[in-house]
């Protein structure tokens, strides 16, 4: 069971992703494993996204939004286009939901649960840290709490999501992840 919590080993072992088993200090700043959430890309018309969203048991957030409740969240991606986190046991319970609520109105819900891998970065220096490859304006005044977008690091296409003043939620490829990690490490060595 990987450690999420601050009293991590100096020196985490890392998966075969590369994200690391434990909490791995980037100087002021701490990156942990984010929770294992069943994750779903979820295409559907605006006109139809109410009744998504009464099976999900969340509104669908604005542009560059996210929506929350509990261990829910969905994640703007796009105007018919969003990322579904929600806890792995409700998996199937979500797929089926959906399927009867939607009624034979088209969608698209693909998993994408074995695809994806997520971590959080949190600390004083997150926004500093993660502006060394983003070209995002980060501070809170143009990036506030709740805002998320697909952007680049570096050359790694991931889903940005503010969660607090200093905490990020980064949703990115499982084979982008040792690439990610590996200039997070060398941009807080150098910082």
């Amino acid at each position: 069971m990987r450690e999420t919590l601050m009293d991590a080993a100096p020196h985490p072992s890392f998966d075969e992703a590369g994200l690391p088993l434990t909490a791995l200090a980037l100087g002021a700043t701490k990156l942990y494993p984010a929770p294992d959430l069943a994750r779903f890309v979820l295409r559907v018309r605006p006109e139809d996204g109410a009744r998504a969203a009464a099976a999900w048991g969340l509104s669908l957030p604005d542009a560059l939004r996210a929506s929350t409740h509990k261990d829910r969240h969905v994640l703007w991606q796009g105007p018919d286009e969003f990322l579904l986190l929600a806890l792995t046991s409700e998996k199937q319970e979500i797929i089926d939901r959906l399927q009867a609520e939607m009624g034979g109105k088209p969608y698209s819900l693909v998993d994408v649960s074995h695809r994806n891998q997520a971590f959080l970065l949190t600390g004083e220096g997150a926004q500093q840290l993660l502006e060394t490859g983003c070209m995002l304006d980060l501070d809170p005044a143009s990036f506030p709490v709740g805002m998320t977008t697909r952007t680049l690091f570096a050359k790694a296409d991931l889903t940005l999501w503010r969660r607090d003043t200093h905490t990020f939620h980064i949703e990115l490829w499982r084979s982008f992840m040792p690439y990610v990690m590996g200039l997070l490490q060398q941009s807080a060595v150098a910082a």
